[in-house]
């Protein structure tokens, strides 16, 4: 069973999209909406920009959703299921029919608007650990009271991101280093994604999401929240308002995937972060960029 698999913020790169722009006339047409669906010339930035403008939360999550859900259509493959992290989690369900291209598009711009004012709200930050067990780092995140921080993402075995306040991070690289991590390097990221900290952002972003339809989905979604497949509209959009502050459970969701069948796993959208991880997860299924 094939599965499509969706990157999230941190995967864009100047040119991203600009091959399939110029070469395949569906893509074209898919990118010049996306102008004039934002209202502002987008592709510009994502084939000529610079990396600075590139990391941008309201520019880079438009750009990985446009370029991601443009070499999933492009393809026209039916996948068995999908799942996207963080961010990618929106390319998926228009993947599977349960977001219009414009619809989903809205909410990620609206999404990141939101998530940049609460970043400026309450300045804050992630880390990534490497080289120590997830029980070991949310023992570590949990023993400091007096401030925010939270495991965000388990992206693999042994490497998991947390996102808190400016102090909590440093407080809980320096008790991670202590315990043995290999590594606990703080992110060049707008904030503190996918914590208490995004609660602003999630409240706003609940509003748009109720607003909009949801289709009955073509196949299942596993989603970050819970890591496990969806095709019920109502907990699709509760799982999808939740998302902003609880953690993406990206290891649990492609095991459950492969549990489930998974054994083709397609990346769709720029870099090839994903297919890294799901090798690291699961050694034995084949992953591919779409």
């Amino acid at each position: 069973m094939t599965a499509f698999v969706f990157p999230g913020q941190g995967a864009q790169f100047t040119g991203m999209g600009k091959e399939l722009y110029d070469t395949n006339p569906v893509a074209k047409s898919l990118f010049d909406q996306a102008n004039t669906i934002l209202g502002f010339d987008i592709t510009e930035i994502m084939f000529t920009g610079s990396a600075e403008a590139l990391k941008q939360t309201q520019v880079t999550q438009p750009a990985v959703f446009i370029h991601s859900v443009v070499v999933a259509l492009v393809h026209d493959a039916k996948p068995n299921m999908v799942a996207g992290h963080s961010l990618g989690e929106f390319s998926a369900l228009v993947a599977n029919q349960t977001l219009s291209y414009e619809d989903g598009l809205k909410l990620v711009y609206k999404r990141a608007m939101a998530m940049q004012r609460a970043c400026e709200k309450n300045p804050s930050t992630m880390a990534a650990i490497l080289g120590l067990d997830d029980a070991t780092v949310e023992a570590v995140c949990a023993s400091i009271t007096d401030e925010i921080v939270v495991a965000a993402n388990y992206n693999c075995p042994g490497q998991l991101v947390i996102s808190g306040s400016l102090k909590g991070i440093e407080l809980a690289c320096e008790k991670l280093k202590a315990a043995g991590a290999k590594r606990a390097m703080p992110l060049q990221v707008g904030g503190a994604f996918h914590s208490p900290l995004m609660e602003p952002a999630r409240e706003e972003l609940a509003a748009a999401i109720e607003a909009t339809y949801f289709n009955k989905p073509l196949c299942p979604v596993y989603q970050n929240v819970n890591a496990l497949p969806s095709t019920d509209v109502t907990v699709i959009k509760k799982n999808l308002i939740d998302q902003l502050t609880a953690p993406v459970r990206w290891t649990q969701s492609v095991q459950n995937m492969v549990t489930d069948g998974g054994n083709r796993f397609a990346e769709c959208g720029p870099g090839k972060v994903l297919q890294g991880l799901v090798k690291k997860i699961a050694p034995q299924v084949e992953a591919v960029s779409l």
